[in-house]
């Protein structure tokens, strides 16, 4: 008999129905009578509990049984006698796997801080708090995919190793086939790339927005999502140096057109999280009740009205909040960017919801965004939300050849390595915008993990590359 989800038996299930399960052993009680050992295969929040009747031959296999076994278990559901679960299922045959000497194994019955968990990466998907986040990363993957599916959009998949800087940060890891302890010189005595795989600096991207521009402007809308990366040496609650990124782009569109479908795109993955991951959430929301959003607000979120305001106007509310005797950390000026305090003040306090902040000073913006009339600010967008802030960056790009060619200058960009990317701006050139996700943000956001390190399978960051 082929196996069953555990998931499916108890959704499914009816009294004396026949299954095979498989899973891992959260605990084992053994009585005068049957012993109960509770399973656990990942497919949802819920564990089984298996009924082992004595005298039996899969009573003889107990022994060998202990936290983070891994079991086949044959044999038919019955309503349970005990609180907390609605079934039992009564074991007519069991098959041992893989035993776990239970005073070796880390994951005991009791709690674990997060810390400790992260030292054990490879056995913390099996907890109930990272099987659930994994359950609602995957859920939330999946809901990217048909929303951009559903539009129209191509699923484009840009390079992971490039040879420019996309936002012009400068924070990339260098990819080199060079021999680190003999690298070949230039006559200048500088690094002689001429002899490296690619014959110039080559590196792993930090964004494919770039690429998905020239796909835009062939195949009208596409979206990105895929890997990126950022050596930043920021050892914080909010940083890795891989993570994943959502880039939608848009040919024949504007910046109004973005917000349009920055804040669809939201709402879709709040919808969708609720109505596919509620016993996950909920979960969450009763462990980490401090930090997680309850279900219900992110239910609101799916119906959410976004605010709009400037960059300007944003600035003028924090201004008068700081006249006012409140303190932040930051100080508030314009021209400067706005902070994560400065961002969930706006949504918090201020619009008490969602909101897209626009028309940033072109100071603190890429050289690529659209410089707007008043030439000061750029056609740019943040979506921010409460509690974390900025979850969306964004903009129209500029499509006039001499604009971008004049800001490039002015930030120093050579036009060498650019020249593919003006040549659109040369041949059809049309309006287009698009924005950023960061995959993880989101994670972290719908499950309320403090630590973005706890939404990924295996978190990168300085000095943490273990699996």
């Amino acid at each position: 008999m082929q196996r069953d989800r555990i998931k499916k038996v108890l959704a499914q299930g009816r009294a004396g129905s026949q299954h095979v399960v498989c899973g891992w052993v959260r605990t084992k009680r053994e009585t005068k009578g049957p012993a109960f050992v509770v399973i656990n295969d990942g497919s949802c929040q819920d564990n089984l509990q298996l009924v082992v009747e004595p005298d039996t031959a899969a009573a003889a296999l107990l022994p060998r049984i202990g936290t983070g076994a891994a079991l086949r278990a044959s044999g038919a559901l019955r309503p349970s006698q005990g609180k907390g679960q609605q079934w039992d299922f009564v074991v007519a045959d069991l098959e041992v796997y893989g035993e776990a000497d239970p005073a070796a194994y880390p994951l005991q019955k009791k709690g674990h801080t997060l810390e400790f968990l992260r030292e054990i990466g490879h056995l913390r998907p099996r907890t109930n708090t990272f099987g659930a986040v994994l359950r609602v990363r995957n859920a939330l993957a999946l809901a990217v995919h048909e929303f951009f599916q559903g539009r129209g959009f191509v699923w484009a998949h840009t390079p992971i190793l490039t040879g420019s800087d996309a936002e012009g940060a400068g924070q990339l890891f260098q990819v080199t086939t060079l021999d680190l302890l003999a690298v070949p010189r230039a006559a200048d005595g500088g690094v002689d790339y001429e002899r490296d795989f690619f014959g110039r600096r080559a590196y792993l991207t930090v964004s494919g927005q770039l690429e998905a521009e020239f796909l835009a402007l062939a195949l009208g809308d596409v979206y990105t999502f895929g890997p990126t990366f950022r050596a930043e040496n920021s050892n914080t609650a909010r940083h890795l140096s891989e993570f994943w990124m959502i880039e939608p782009e848009m040919a024949f569109a504007d910046l109004r057109d973005d917000m349009t479908l920055a804040e669809d795109f939201v709402r879709h993955l709040c919808r969708t999280v609720v109505e596919r991951c509620e016993p996950e959430l909920a979960f969450l929301a009763r462990q980490y009740a401090e930090t997680a959003l309850p279900v219900a607000e992110i239910a609101r979120l799916a119906d959410a009205r976004f605010a709009h305001c400037t960059y300007t106007e944003a600035v003028a509310e924090l201004e008068r909040a700081s006249g006012g005797g409140r303190r932040f950390e930051y100080p508030v000026a314009w021209g400067r960017d706005l902070q994560s305090e400065h961002e969930r003040f706006l949504t918090d306090e201020v619009f008490h919801g969602p909101v897209i902040v626009t028309d940033y000073p072109r100071q603190i913006k890429a050289f690529y965004m659209r410089s707007n009339d008043d030439g000061r600010t750029v056609a740019a967008m943040d979506v921010l939300v409460p509690r974390i802030g900025e979850i969306i960056g964004g903009s129209q790009r500029e499509e006039r050849l001499d604009r971008l060619e004049q800001r490039m200058s002015e930030l120093g960009i050579p036009c060498e390595g650019f020249q593919w990317y003006l040549d659109l701006r040369r041949f059809g050139s049309a309006p287009h915008c698009g924005f950023g996700l960061g995959f993880e943000r989101v994670v972290q956001y719908l499950t309320g993990m403090q630590n973005i390190r706890d939404v990924i399978p295996c978190p990168r960051a300085p000095r943490e590359i273990g699996i």
